[in-house]
Order: C-alpha cells, then structure tokens, then sequence
C-alpha cells in the first residue's frame, strides 16, 4: 500500500472524524451538561439529535456544490462554518443556545461527511475503493475509541464547554491538513455540467434506483442502531449502572475496536469474497446477534458485562455492513459521486435521527428501551439485505450532466 494511499486516507478520515468527535467527546458530559443549564434530558439529548438533523440534511446541499466547484472549497466552508458553531456552543449561556450553535456546527460537519466519500469515489472503485474506505473508517473509528476518553479528561478538569474549544482546534488542524495534504480530485472539465438543476434530476434519478436506495438504508439502519446507542447509553451506563465517565468511556470505546478490527477486514473480505457476499454474511451476523441480546435483556438479566459482549460482538459485524454499502452504493455514480454521496449521507442520519427521536419517546432509564431500538434497526438492515441483495442488479444509466 503505497504512502499516498496511506496519507489520503488519513486527511479524509480526519476530515470525516470532525463531526462524530463533536458527538463522543460531549457525550460524558449529558448529565452535567442538564445540570449546568437547568434543563431536561430530552432538552440535552436535543441538542445531539438537531446536531445528527443538521449534519444529515446539510449533505443534500454540499454534496452537488462539491460537483459543481470541486471538492476542497466546500470542505472549507464546512470548517469555518463548524468552528463558529463550535465557539458558540462553548459560549452558550442557555440550552436554547446551545442548541442553536450545535445547529450550525452540525452544518458544517456535513461537508466533512459527504465529501471525503465522494473524493474516494474520484480516485477508486471496487476492491480499492473499499480498501481507502475501510482505511478512513480505521481513522474515523478512532472518534468513539479516543473522544469519550479525552472528553471525559477534559471535562472533569475543565468543564463541558472546554470539550467545544477542543474540538474547534481539531477544526483548524484539520483546515491545515486539507490545504497542505490534499489535492483537488474534481478535475474543472467534470464540472462543467454540474449545476442544481443537474442535482435536482440526479436526486430524482437517484430516488428512483432501488439498488442505490436499498444498500444506502441497509447502512442507514446499521448506523442508526448506533446512533440510538449514542443518544442513550451515557445515561443508562452512568445513572443506571453507576459508572463514572471516564468508565464510561472506557465501555464506549471497547465497540468502537470491535467496529474498527472488523472494518480493516472488508478489503481483504471483500477481494476474495465479492462485496455483496461480505454484506449478505455481515448483517445476518448483527442482526441475530441484536435479536439474542433483546431476548436476554427482555427475560429479565438486566447485566452489564453480557449486554457489554453482545454489543462488542454485533458491532464487529456491524464494522463490515457500512464500508461495503457505502462503496458498492456509490459504484456506479461517479459521474454524480456528490450528489450520491450527499443523498447516502442525508439517509444515513435522517434514519439514525427518527429513531434517536423515537427511542427517546420510550426511555425510562433501563436498558431495554435502548436495546430494542438497536435491535429493530438490525433486523430492518437484514430485511432490506434481503430484498436488496436477494434480486438480480438491474442496471440504470445514470442523466446526462
């Protein structure tokens, strides 16, 4: 693998880790964070869920920008915009406040999260591209493994709102990486015929591809599986099982490794394999795994350590689910690689944030609300897998820019 595989990778990692750092690292700090302000914890949780809105949906805006100017200038736009949500949040005086700032910062971590995914697709397809995207997974995976810890550190030390001053400085390194490390992959003759009216027929052309559309929400539920973990275990592991926040972190971290051992898996996997095999395998394995841990907690075994190996175990498998839909989803849209991007993304969090929201209407403090939750979603990702991948791939030709 030469060192300029090796060094995309990390820029595009770094660059996709802004915006899930800007989750992890806060994530210790929930509790305090409702005790500081004065508010609920559906006002806390809140200001998560409107960062995953924002994150999502400014995709469907900065996906077709990066065809139509290249893909470095939205990326600086996206930074600038994070670091002043970023301020603000560190600044905020009330949760409505927050909330408000987290709102931008969220817009400017969707560029971090649709273009590095597009820039793969500039340079690779196939095997190679699922080798560079399951590399930038390695890199961005470091968030939920380093963030919870450093966060908890920080805040322990210095308070919730140093976590924002934290992660405002991780923006201006990463705005240095981009300018000094990265090359414009968007060459200016490929965006000659990009333009919103091109987006437009390409989000149509787009939502009319049941094969892009089927692999985009089997990833989408994968990841929203996490994403109910995210908005719900710092206090069910802190409150209910009593642990500190560094000891929260510590479990926190110990699925990401789960999710990142598996994922440097998918190139090898997949190469001798077929992509679609990998994916087949994969979610079948999350979803039983999920549907045993369900069971359990549903019986009345209301245990950390077997809750703890079954999430380690499902997210391994859960590592091999989103690199492999996410490449095999952009194969045949280069031409649009944003846009497709940008529609895969707004997907991805769009789902996870519908079932943040509904999670959240039926928490109680115990596990088992939360544990269902990941589990419709895995068994939604197996159902989808099946129709998906079940059919012969039908081949749609892409409009004419």
């Amino acid at each position: 693998m030469s060192p300029q595989f090796l060094r995309i990778a990390i820029v595009l990692g770094l660059l996709t880790a802004i915006g899930p750092f800007a989750i992890d690292m806060y994530l210790p700090a929930l509790p305090s964070i409702g005790a500081d302000l004065q508010a609920s914890t559906a006002a806390v949780q809140m200001s998560l869920l409107i960062f995953f809105l924002s994150m999502g949906f400014g995709q469907i805006v900065v996906g077709p920008i990066s065809d139509m100017v290249g893909r470095k200038l939205p990326l600086y736009g996206g930074l600038a915009l994070f670091m002043v949500g970023g301020i603000g949040s560190a600044l905020a005086p009330s949760i409505e406040w927050l909330i408000a700032f987290r709102f931008l910062q969220g817009l400017g971590a969707s560029a971090g999260m649709a273009v590095p995914r597009a820039i793969v697709r500039d340079l690779h397809t196939g095997t190679d591209a699922a080798k560079l995207m399951s590399l930038l997974m390695l890199v961005f995976s470091v968030s939920p493994i380093l963030a919870p810890l450093t966060g908890s550190v920080i805040i322990e030390n210095f308070g919730w709102r140093a976590v924002f001053w934290t992660v405002t400085g991780g923006a201006v390194l990463a705005t240095i990486l981009l300018a000094t490390s990265l090359k414009e992959t968007r060459p200016v003759d490929a965006r000659a015929g990009s333009s919103f009216g091109t987006a437009l027929s390409a989000y149509r052309f787009l939502m009319g591809d049941r094969n892009f559309l089927g692999l985009a929400s089997i990833g989408g539920f994968g990841i929203a599986s996490f994403f109910v973990y995210l908005s719900s275990s710092s206090f069910i592991l802190i409150n209910h099982y009593g642990l500190s926040p560094s000891v929260y972190s510590v479990f926190f971290s110990i699925n990401a490794v789960a999710f990142i051992g598996m994922s440097q898996l998918t190139g090898v996997l997949s190469e001798r394999f077929g992509l679609r095999p990998v994916v087949r395998v994969a979610v079948v394995g999350y979803a039983t795994t999920m549907v045993v841990l369900f069971a359990v907690m549903a019986s009345g075994v209301d245990r950390l350590d077997v809750m703890a190996v079954l999430l380690f175990v499902g997210y391994g498998f859960l590592g091999l689910v989103i690199p492999t839909t996410s490449v095999l989803a952009m194969e045949e849209h280069g031409a649009i690689a944003g846009t497709a991007s940008a529609l895969m993304g707004t997907l991805h969090f769009a789902i996870g944030a519908v079932a943040m929201g509904i999670a959240g209407v039926f928490f109680d403090g115990t596990p088992l609300p939360m544990v269902a939750g990941i589990t419709l979603c895995a068994v939604i990702s197996f159902v989808l897998a099946k129709v998906t991948l079940g059919r012969e791939r039908e081949v749609v030709e892409a409009p004419a820019e």
